[in-house]
């Protein structure tokens, strides 16, 4: 009796995972309704499938260490986040939610890139030629050897590949292009799988660097499979607020470089535009005087940001206060609410608190915990700091204090944008020289912390 040739299995489309039945919640990842079909064809007999070329075992010390050199971007925030450019024959992930600017970053990279001797396609499987000359008209881009195809079939955009010999090929989305060859359904695992490696043969046996834009979920991961964070060189997440014109270009993978820098753009009419001070256009509206409000210096990769904390404390009708955070981990709010009601006194148990990152960032660190603190409780007492104040520490459940790394980068900045007071834990290595032009004030928990910056306050005016 014959074999089946193929094999019904049902994949979550959230986390990748593999079922032999169908189930209503997926075993991995906890969520409902999220296992399709996958119909798996057998394998021919002697067939085989793709592989990289083949070729045969070198030693180390022969290969050539410099490689082929870099594309460079007039973009310098992207090189920043790619390591100095894009390596030729690499494989760049973008990730983003809807609507963040990823087309539109892809689209002038396009062409920035698109030259006489060396042109550039744009595949997409999301808009139409027409609608990506509208776009391109809104960012002025004129599109001279910029060549756009519009399709979902990848092995016709592979064919197109070969003919043209891009200088760069850009792929728009990974989640909307299909290989006729599967089974599955453009969008679902196994496709997005199947036309990642597709792209990932090509781009190494042709030398030509291919980017791939790819939604998220609801969770900020990149839709589809984890396998495909895996495969590819790169990956990099376009990061903000919608509401805001400030972009963050993360890189989370780079083969070829550092994943410690951070891109900073602003969305204008024309497109995604590099921010080179990004810390004074991050502070330009601060109001001076404001209650509830100070400034924190934040490592973004290797480089410092001056972001402004605002809180605001209200008494609640409502037996249980509300904690909102935006811009921090609202969990992190709750440790901090936490202690300073344990350790300093302070009669939060009434009041809604409402913390907020001014410019849409999103701080990860800890190092923040301080300015939090400081912000929450200048509007609890409704006072003001001082203007020129800026405050970095870890909170501990204790009420105490730890030290922050790259502090004197940090410091510098400030100093910079001429901040001349700053609040730092006491632990700090002895020996650290503060900049020209700013004090110091050493503290070792969250109360002498308020009372210096509240006398600091009362001092400068």
């Amino acid at each position: 009796m014959p074999k089946s040739q193929s094999k019904t299995t049902y994949v979550c489309s959230e986390c990748g995972a593999d079922s032999p039945r169908w189930e209503g919640r997926c075993s991995r990842c906890g969520t409902w309704n999220s296992l399709t079909e996958v119909v798996q064809q057998a394998p021919r007999p002697g067939a085989s499938g793709p592989s990289l070329p083949a070729r045969p075992p070198v030693e180390l010390a022969s290969v050539d260490a410099t490689g082929e050199a870099r594309i460079p971007l007039s973009s310098p925030e992207f090189s920043r986040v790619l390591g100095g450019g894009v390596v030729p024959g690499s494989l760049v992930l973008l990730g983003g939610e809807p609507g963040i600017g990823k087309s539109t970053l892809l689209l002038q990279v396009a062409a920035d890139l698109a030259t006489s001797e060396s042109p550039v396609l744009y595949v997409s499987g999301e808009e139409s030629e027409h609608q990506i000359r509208m776009r391109a008209s809104r960012l002025d881009i004129r599109g001279r050897n910029l060549f756009v195809h519009a399709a979902n079939d990848l092995d016709a955009a592979l064919r197109y590949m070969d003919e043209t010999s891009p200088r760069l090929a850009i792929v728009d989305s990974i989640q909307t292009v299909f290989l006729s060859r599967s089974g599955s359904s453009p969008g679902s695992p196994g496709q997005i799988r199947e036309a990642t490696w597709r792209l990932l043969e090509w781009s190494k046996s042709s030398g030509v660097p291919v980017m791939i834009s790819g939604h998220v979920t609801k969770e900020g991961a990149i839709a589809g499979p984890r396998m495909l964070e895996h495969m590819v060189d790169v990956v990099l997440y376009l990061e903000g607020d919608v509401y805001s014109p400030y972009r963050l270009l993360r890189g989370e993978k780079n083969r070829f470089g550092s994943t410690n820098e951070v891109g900073i753009f602003e969305m204008t009419e024309r497109g995604l535009t590099d921010v080179p001070d990004p810390s004074r256009a991050l502070l330009s509206e601060r109001r001076p005087g404001g209650i509830g409000s100070v400034i924190v210096p934040v490592m973004e990769g290797t480089r410092p940001l001056l972001v402004e904390v605002q809180a605001l404390t209200s008494m609640t009708p409502f037996n249980l206060p509300r904690r909102t955070a935006n811009g921090i981990d609202v969990n992190r709010l709750l440790l901090i609410t936490a202690v300073l009601g344990k350790r300093m006194g302070a009669r939060l148990a009434n009041q809604d608190v409402l913390v907020n990152v001014v410019g849409g960032l999103r701080i990860r660190e800890p190092s923040a915990d301080l300015a939090v603190a400081l912000a929450v409780l200048s509007s609890l007492k409704d006072r003001p700091v001082h203007d020129g104040l800026i405050a970095v520490g870890e909170v501990g459940l204790g009420g105490e204090l730890r030290s922050a790394p790259h502090l004197a980068r940090r410091l510098q900045e400030a100093a910079q944008l001429g901040l001349d007071t700053g609040i730092i834990p006491a632990s700090t290595p002895k020996g650290f020289v503060a900049p020209q032009d700013m004090s110091l004030v050493k503290v070792s928990n969250l109360s002498e912390a308020a009372r210096a910056a509240l006398e600091a306050r009362a001092r400068k005016t």
